[in-house]
């Protein structure tokens, strides 16, 4: 007798309960297939200190008409399974482009040659970040993971990057703006985007393993961009909402229209925050192209997988290390760009 047997005999649900019984097609626990063959046909009494919390599982042994926690689980399956075709018909043609833009950005790197790939780096950082410094450590970061054979590897997870936080900042910016200037969106997105920040990385790859082929490179293309972008979208919202209202209202005494207080007031004084949403943005698409790796993504998180599966400590240790290093050069790059937006807002 379970513990939660009495309290169905005194709803008076037995008869459904025994009905449920006749029709279980789940295969028993092992406790109750250890307890059939020793000849136990009922369970001894549970005192009140042990007694279970009345979950699905335990409601069940009560009660085999209850469903079980695996029903609900493959329920979800099925549901999924059900509108996985409609979702995939619906989905690829949308984003066909994503895996377009991986493929032609791997390609590009690894046919285009070392120096010119290297230099193009090199002139990209001058760009962003004017410091001598910092192209010398890129440089000398760069010609180091080529020296021990990580360079196509490298510029792999360098491209993934680059097209992921591009398209990151292209939607994330329009829609930390469309937040900043409607409280109703901002309430709507607010728990889809706690959702995303607080969500496992595994869990975003397992419904897309089932819309999508694994040798489809939107698939972990849409996984970073899912993870990647929560940043540039709340430090946008927050940028503009703390851009200070007696500026706002100068710009309106001056005939401002919405458009050109937006482009020419606030998203200037946002800058900061948006660059720091940037910053945040390549950070995480880098721990997501590792994670990724799983699902055939190309870089150096191929060779931390090998190091795990194979047990390889020197192959995992020295692509870990090489990450190490992108991490740190974007992560230069973009905070000394930062600080030059900060230098020239001050001026």
């Amino acid at each position: 007798m379970t513990p939660y047997t009495g309290l169905f005999d005194s709803l008076g649900l037995r008869a459904w309960c025994d009905s449920g019984a006749e029709q279980r097609t789940t295969p028993l626990s092992m406790n109750e297939l250890i307890a059939r063959a020793r000849g136990e046909t009922e369970t001894p009494d549970v005192s009140l200190w042990d007694t279970p919390f009345p979950s699905l599982d335990a409601l069940n042994r009560a009660c085999p008409a209850m469903p079980q926690s695996r029903d609900l689980t493959r329920g979800l399956e099925r549901g999924f399974l059900d509108v996985k075709d409609t979702l995939a018909i619906v989905l690829d043609p949308l984003t066909q482009p994503l895996s377009w833009m991986l493929r032609t950005a791997l390609s590009g790197v690894d046919a285009a040659p070392w120096w010119l790939m290297i230099g193009l780096l090199l002139l990209l950082t001058w760009g962003v970040a004017r410091s001598g410094r910092v192209v010398a450590l890129v440089a000398l970061s760069l010609g180091g993971l080529a020296f021990i054979d990580h360079y196509d590897y490298a510029m792999q997870t360098l491209a993934i990057i680059f097209v992921c936080a591009f398209i990151c900042v292209l939607l994330g910016v329009p829609l930390g703006i469309a937040m900043a200037r409607s409280d109703r969106l901002r309430r709507a997105m607010i728990p889809v985007l706690d959702m995303l920040q607080t969500l496992p990385p595994f869990v975003y790859l397992i419904p897309l393993i089932f819309l999508f082929s694994v040798t489809e490179p939107k698939l972990y293309g849409i996984a970073i961009i899912l993870y990647a972008i929560v940043p540039v979208v709340r430090l946008t919202d927050l940028g503009i909402r703390l851009v200070e209202p007696e500026v706002v209202e100068a710009a309106d005494a001056f005939g401002m229209t919405d458009r050109q207080k937006l482009w020419g007031v606030q998203v200037p004084l946002a800058l900061p925050n948006i660059m720091a949403g940037v910053n945040q943005t390549i950070m995480m698409s880098l721990a997501m192209v590792v994670i990724a790796s799983l699902v055939s993504a190309p870089g150096l998180g191929v060779l931390v997988l090998r190091g795990i599966r194979n047990l390889e400590l020197g192959v995992g240790l020295v692509a870990g290390l090489g990450i190490v290093v992108l991490a740190i050069l974007l992560d230069r790059v973009t905070k000394v760009a930062l600080q030059r937006v900060n230098a020239a807002r001050k001026e």
